[in-house]
């Protein structure tokens, strides 16, 4: 069995990235998404082990102690954090593992995993971003205004990534971010395990 693929996938808060994923996962097979852990409080309908591993403060600091995590950064007052363990087990198994982690995370991920690939999802532009985060009905516009700031400041290491993806239509952006998981899946060091049978018979 050949070994999946890791893919570090982040974008500005608003840009879109999470229905994306989801919209990913479900339409291919073999590709799974790595359930981060945070410190942030659950937000209604979210479930504990699906949408994140939701502990205290402590018991995240507990496991970078133990050095547990891939990757782990402070975002928005809380922590969030990537264990090394499951995404390695994932791997190891085949599967083609997503991570939705900012600018900061996929900078230590790609120190320790060079062979990872990392996808920066945009928006079409500032107003329209604003607007998105204004529809979520989740935040007062003091808070809107600091995710704005927080996300100019993300969309500038859009250059430390491999592919770039602007979300304006959501169907055209999943379809480009399918591209991609595709094409890696049929690099020569994928193929060659699931092609072995074959290039044996056409060489001998």
């Amino acid at each position: 069995m050949s070994k999946g693929t890791l893919y570090i996938i982040s974008a500005p808060s608003g840009a879109g990235k999470t229905s994306l994923v989801r919209a990913l996962v479900s339409n291919m097979d073999n590709v799974v998404v790595s359930v981060s852990h945070t410190t942030r409080a659950r937000r209604d309908g979210e479930v504990d082990g699906v949408d994140y591993h939701f502990l205290d403060k402590d018991a995240f600091l507990s496991m970078v102690e133990h050095s547990a995590f891939l990757e782990h950064a402070k975002v928005f007052d809380n922590f969030y954090g990537t264990s090394q363990k499951h995404v390695e087990q994932q791997l190891l198994g085949g599967k083609d593992v997503i991570l939705e982690i900012d600018w900061q995370g996929a900078r230590q991920v790609r120190r320790l995993m060079q062979e990872s690939q990392s996808i920066f999802i945009l928006p079409p532009s500032r107003e329209a971003l604003r607007d998105r985060l204004k529809n979520r009905g989740q935040d007062n516009e003091e808070i809107i205004d600091r995710r704005m700031q927080d996300a100019v400041n993300e969309m500038s290491h859009y250059a430390e990534f491999d592919y770039l993806i602007v979300n304006d239509d959501f169907d055209q952006a999943l379809k480009e971010l399918q591209c991609i998981i595709k094409v890696n899946g049929l690099r020569q060091m994928r193929q060659e395990h699931s092609l072995e049978k074959l290039l044996i018979d056409l060489l001998n």
